[in-house]
Formats: structure tokens, sequence, C-alpha cells
């Protein structure tokens, strides 16, 4: 029992590993975006250049062969794939470079279970069921860490977008244009707003118009709370109203939309609650509560 335990934990640790390799481009491209100097934004702070290490370019340049090779025989739309990981904010990681690390972590970790099987001398029927479910999840555990990231990562662009509104509300009425507004707002946010705001406003920077660039926005972050946000500024573009009376509007809207999302979550904690209270708070408490009484009748009508 010892020794299959190990197994799981060094298979973990092989999905753990390959997922943070898959993972680590975004989290040097988002410190990269936090120390932007260009494009409208003035930093402080020197980038130095990270050159990576040999092995990491190996490994780099394995995913990309072994991904094209098998992209040309496994149907996989590729499309698709580069809007999850733009969803998930991996903007340096192409949809073949991350089929071929799918590939090696399906290839890698059930290895891995074969030889540690084989070595601690696990039964065939053992070792062959290990190596399926390592083959499962050497497979399904990079798409679905990339799911679990754009998912966190929407939410927080949606829990952070009522504040953009009010901040752009303030400075639209103070005078200010829309686009040094969001020029204004990219330099006070942080997160993934804050970069996807940087991002925009690169894009207008190297030519596309406000309405492109705010395109474009709504495609790498297609939330609710965001396509109500896109669409009302450029409702108000086409038509000619006032950009601040869009957007004090749009955030009552916005308030009330989080106010009805916060009462829904309230709504579904007893039925999330059932589960642990029926199979694991109640035996406890009955137990403890019913025991005793339990014990004293058995003893009574033993005597």
């Amino acid at each position: 029992m010892l020794l299959v335990l190990m197994g799981l934990a060094l298979c973990g640790a092989s999905v753990a590993l390959v997922a943070r390799a898959v993972v680590m481009p975004r989290l040097r491209s988002s410190e990269t975006l936090g120390q932007i100097g260009s494009y409208g934004f003035t930093s402080n702070q020197k980038v130095e250049p990270t050159r990576p290490s040999a092995a990491r370019t190996a490994l780099d340049g394995v995913a990309v062969s072994v991904g094209s090779f098998a992209g040309r025989f496994v149907g996989f739309r590729e499309a698709s794939l580069k809007r999850s990981l733009v969803a998930a904010g991996i903007y340096g990681l192409s949809p073949r470079k991350f089929l071929g690390y799918r590939i090696i972590c399906a290839v890698g970790v059930p290895t891995t279970w074969i030889w540690l099987a084989s070595t601690a001398g696990y039964p065939a029927l053992l070792a062959v069921t290990g190596t399926v479910i390592a083959a499962l999840m050497g497979w399904t555990a990079p798409m679905s860490i990339v799911r679990r990231r754009a998912r966190a990562r929407s939410e927080m662009i949606d829990y952070e977008l009522p504040n953009l509104i009010d901040l752009l509300v303030v400075t639209v009425e103070a005078g200010l244009g829309f686009t040094g507004s969001l020029q204004l707002a990219a330099e006070r946010f942080t997160g993934p707003l804050g970069d996807e705001l940087r991002l925009t406003l690169q894009e207008q920077s190297m030519g596309l118009s406000t309405n492109e660039a705010l395109r474009n926005l709504l495609d790498r972050c297609d939330t609710p709370l965001m396509r109500s946000f896109v669409r009302s500024v450029l409702q108000g573009e086409t038509l000619g109203v006032s950009i601040g009376q869009i957007m004090r509007d749009l955030a009552v809207d916005m308030r009330k939309r989080r106010r009805a999302a916060a009462e829904e979550r309230a709504q579904k904690a007893p039925i999330k609650l059932l589960f642990p209270l029926v199979f694991l708070i109640f035996p406890a408490m009955f137990v403890v509560l019913l025991g005793p009484a339990v014990l004293y009748f058995l003893d009574a009508f033993g005597g």
C-alpha cells in the first residue's frame, strides 16, 4: 500500500512539473507587462532580459516538434485552443507547442508509472490500471489547468470591471477623453484587467482604432460584464451618445448584476451544505448524543 501511495505521489509530482512548465511563459509575460515602459506608459523599473535555460529551450523545441508533427494527423481546433490559451492569459504559448506538451505529459506520466511498477513489483492488474489512469491524467491535466486559469481570470476581470467603470466615469466627466481615461485606468489597475487594458492601448498605439481594439479585448475576455461594457462603448461611439452618461448607467447596471450574483450564491449555500451536514456532521452528532442512550438501553434490556 505504501508503494502505491508513493507511485501516485510521483505521478502527481510529474504532472505538476509539466503543468508548471506549460504556464511558466504566462508568468514571465505577466512580469514583462507589469514593467512595460512604452505605448503611452511610464515606468521607472528596468527590465532585464532573462535567457531560458538550455533544458527549457530543448524541452520547448521537442514540444514544438511533437506538436507540429501530431497536428498533421490528430485533428484539433487550433483557433479554439488559441482562444482558450489567451483567455487563460498564456499569450506566449502557441497551440502546437501546447499540444506537444500534452503529448509529452501523456507519454511521460505513464512511463514513470510503468518504471515504478516494474521496479516495485506491482501486480499486473494494478500496473495496467495505473498506466491507463496515468495516461488519462497526463493528457487531461494540462487542459484542465488552462480552463481553470481561464475561469479564475474571467471571474477576476468581472469582479474588477465595476471599479474600472467608476474610474472611467470620474475621469471622463472631469474632461479626459475615453482613450486617456483608459490609459489612466491601465496605470492604476493591476492583475488580469490591467494587463488587458495595456494590451488594448498597445493595439491602439500600433494603428488600430478604438472600436477594433475593444473588439479584440472582447475576443480575449468574453465575459458577460465585459460584453456589456464593450457593446455599450461601441454603441455610444456609433450613436454619438455621451460616454460619461453611458458609463454611469453601465456602472449602476453592473452593481445590480453583482448584487444579483451575490444573492444567487447565497441561495446556493444551503444546498451545498446539505452533503457535509448529512454525511459528516449529523453522524458525529448522533454518535455523541444518542450513543450513551443506546448503550444505557442495551445494558438495561440485557440486565
